[in-house]
């Protein structure tokens, strides 16, 4: 193997890796021998020294890892720090207000009112910590209840569930129909 792609074939392994890999495995992979294999980290090693990299080569025993410059930790705590920013969908959003107007609710009730399979947007709102697991329905196979969470509210500037905007009869029926294009769409599919 070419050195440059060796070199290529390393840095990939042990950015993958995220953990210390041994030599003897490195060596392995790249099918060159160990005495290569370590001149070949040694050069990748000097050329992460350079100012303009973020990252560097350590040395444990028998392996190595890719690790971030200590130099460099103040700005990996500011980007820990910052909240991330959950995003929700149009699908989400459907979702949550079912669980949200019909709650205690189960997938399959809310499957009954989207007209489509809901199991990604409920592991994603239990994520968000939107809604939670508030029981098991007394009923053949005691499937998961879910509601709204102290989070919901605060995510949406209210005080409890009774304070949730009325739904007007016109609206109802025009998510009705929605639904209902949704399920034609999957079916003509």
């Amino acid at each position: 193997m070419e050195r440059a792609k060796a070199k290529a074939v390393l840095e990939a392994i042990l950015f993958t890796m995220g953990d210390s890999v041994e030599i003897d495995r490195l060596a392995e992979v790249i099918e060159e021998d160990v005495k290569t294999v370590r001149e070949i980290l040694d050069e990748m090693a000097r050329d992460y020294l350079s100012d303009d990299r973020g990252i560097g080569l350590t040395t444990l025993d028998n392996a190595v890892q890719l690790c971030t410059k200590g130099e460099l930790y103040e700005y990996l705590v500011k980007i820990a720090k910052t909240p991330k920013k959950n995003v929700l969908t149009d699908t989400l959003l459907e979702t949550l207000s079912i669980i949200a107007y019909k709650q205690p609710v189960t997938r399959l009730e809310i499957e009954k009112v989207r007209g489509v399979s809901c199991d990604h947007a409920v592991n994603k709102l239990l994520e968000f910590d939107l809604i939670t697991e508030v029981g098991r329905l007394d009923a053949p196979g005691r499937p998961l209840l879910f509601g709204t969470t102290e989070q919901f509210l605060r995510s949406f500037g209210v005080k409890s569930i009774e304070d949730l905007p009325e739904l007007n009869p016109v609206q109802i029926e025009e998510f009705k129909l929605q639904a209902e294009s949704e399920v034609q769409m999957q079916l003509d599919i």
